[in-house]
C-alpha cells in the first residue's frame, strides 16, 4: 500500500523564501533576469531558498546558485500567427495552461513562500497565476511583488494588452509593490497605461541589474568583438549581416566571437556555420554560452539585438555598443535602442536611417574600438538594481 506524502508543518526557524514567476514562452529573458536576481538575494542572506518557476526549454542547461533551484513548467510555443501551443506534450493550449496553472499553484501551497515575485505578466500566461494569487492572498502570509524591465512596448500596444488581460486590476488587487529594473530618467515603461495613483504609489524604480564576472578563466588571447543575438530565435537576420560584412571586407577587425543562442539552429544554423568556417579564423562561433558574462568581459566592443538582459551587460561590462533592434512582434528593442543612443549610452543600426546593409555593419564594427563606453554618459543609480531589490526584498520579508 502507498502512503501519501502529507505536506510538513513549516520550521519555525526564520529560513526566508522567495518564490519566482517566470513564464517563458520564447527566449531566454525572464529566466535570465529572474536567475540574476535570485542569485544576488541569497548571496545576500544565505538563509534565504529561492525556486523559479519557469517555461523555459533550456532552463536545464543553465547553472543556478547556491540555495535556488528552478521547477520547470511545461513548455508553450508560439506560433506566427501568435497563437500559442504546447510545446511537447500533444495537449491542446487550454489544458497545458490549467496543467502549468495546478503545478504553480501547488508549488506555492507547499513551498510557502514568505514573497512571490513575477517577471512581467501581472496575471501570468493565459491568466494562469490567477489561482495562485487568489490563493496567496487569502492566505495572508505571501507578499507579492510584480518585475518589469525597462521597457515592455509601446505604449498604445501596452495599454491595449493590458486592458485586454485585466492588468492593471490585477496589480490592486493582488501586488504589493511594482519594480521597474531602470531608472526613469531613461525609460517609463508604464507611459500611456492608465495605472490609479494608489498603483503608482507602490512603484520602485531599482536601476539596472548589473552582471558579474565568474572565476572561470577566459580563453581567448587576441582581440575580438562579441556578435550576440540574445537566443537566437530572431537573430537570423543579424547573423547573416555580421558574416556578410566579414565576406565583403577581407581586413575587417578585429575577428568576431559569434554566440548563436540556443534558439537559433537546423539548417540555418548549418549554413551559417559553413560561412564561418571559410573566414580563416575570423569569425568563431559558440552555439550557447550560459555564463557569457566572460565574453563581454573581454571583448573590445559589442554587436547585438537590444534584449534588455543583453543591454544590462554592456551597461555593466562598459562596452562600446551597436544595438541592432528587432521591431516585431514588439517595439520594445527598438525603443530601448532609440533611447540608449539619445543619451549617449549605446549607437544602433536603424533600418530606415541607415539600412539593413553590409556596409552599414562594416562601418559599425570598424567604429568600436574609437566609439565611447556607456560610462561616458553617467547616470545615477544606472547600475543599482540589485542592490536595490535587495534591500526590497529584506524589507518585505521582516514587515
Amino acid at each position: 500500500m502507498i502512503n501519501m506524502i502529507n505536506k510538513p508543518e513549516r520550521s519555525t526557524t526564520p529560513q526566508p523564501r522567495v518564490l519566482f514567476y517566470s513564464h517563458d514562452t520564447f527566449g531566454l529573458g525572464h529566466l535570465r533576469r529572474s536567475r540574476a536576481i535570485a542569485g544576488a538575494i541569497t548571496k545576500a542572506d544565505t538563509a534565504l531558498s529561492a525556486i523559479i518557476l519557469t517555461g523555459s526549454p533550456v532552463a536545464g542547461r543553465f547553472t543556478f546558485p547556491e540555495h535556488v533551484d528552478h521547477i520547470r513548467l511545461p513548455g508553450v510555443t508560439k506560433k506566427a500567427d501568435g497563437s500559442y501551443i504546447s510545446q511537447t506534450l500533444g495537449l491542446d493550449i487550454d489544458e497545458t495552461t490549467a496543467l502549468r496553472a495546478g503545478l504553480i499553484k501547488a508549488a506555492a501551497e507547499h513551498f510557502e513562500p514568505d514573497l512571490l515575485i513575477v517577471d512581467k505578466e501581472p496575471t501570468g500566461f493565459r491568466g494562469e497565476l490567477l489561482p495562485t494569487l487568489e490563493f496567496l492572498k487569502q492566505s495572508g502570509n505571501t507578499k507579492v511583488v510584480l518585475g518589469l524591465r525597462d521597457v515592455l512596448d509601446s505604449p498604445d500596444v501596452l495599454a491595449e494588452e493590458w486592458e485586454r488581460k485585466g492588468a492593471v486590476q490585477a496589480i490592486e488587487d493582488f501586488y504589493d509593490e511594482v519594480w521597474v529594473y531602470g531608472l526613469k530618467a531613461i525609460y517609463d515603461p508604464t507611459e500611456g497605461l492608465a495605472l490609479p495613483q494608489s498603483v503608482r504609489d507602490r512603484m520602485h524604480w531599482t536601476g539596472y541589474l548589473k552582471r558579474e564576472v565568474g572565476d572561470e578563466p577566459l580563453t581567448i588571447s587576441e582581440p575580438y568583438v562579441l556578435i550576440t543575438p540574445g537566443g537566437g530565435g530572431d537573430g537570423e537576420a543579424m547573423v547573416d549581416l555580421v558574416l556578410s560584412a566579414y565576406e565583403q571586407d577581407p581586413d575587417l577587425s578585429p575577428m568576431a566571437v559569434l554566440v548563436y543562442g540556443p534558439f537559433l539552429s537546423g539548417d540555418t544554423r548549418v549554413e551559417f556555420e559553413a560561412r564561418a568556417q571559410k573566414l580563416g579564423g575570423r569569425v568563431q562561433t559558440v552555439g550557447f554560452e550560459s555564463k557569457i558574462e566572460q565574453l563581454f568581459a573581454g571583448a573590445q566592443g559589442v554587436i547585438c539585438m537590444g534584449g534588455y538582459n543583453t543591454f544590462c551587460e554592456v551597461l555593466s561590462f562598459d562596452k562600446p555598443a551597436v544595438i541592432v533592434p528587432r521591431t516585431v512582434p514588439r517595439r520594445e528593442q527598438y525603443i530601448r535602442a532609440e533611447r540608449a543612443e539619445q543619451l549617449g549610452l549605446t549607437r544602433m543600426i536603424d533600418e530606415d536611417r541607415d539600412g539593413m546593409t553590409p556596409a552599414a555593419m562594416i562601418k559599425a564594427i570598424r567604429g568600436l574600438p574609437t566609439q565611447n563606453p556607456p560610462s561616458a554618459h553617467h547616470h545615477n543609480g544606472l547600475l543599482d538594481g540589485l542592490d536595490y531589490v535587495c534591500g526590497r526584498v529584506d524589507t518585505l520579508i521582516k514587515s
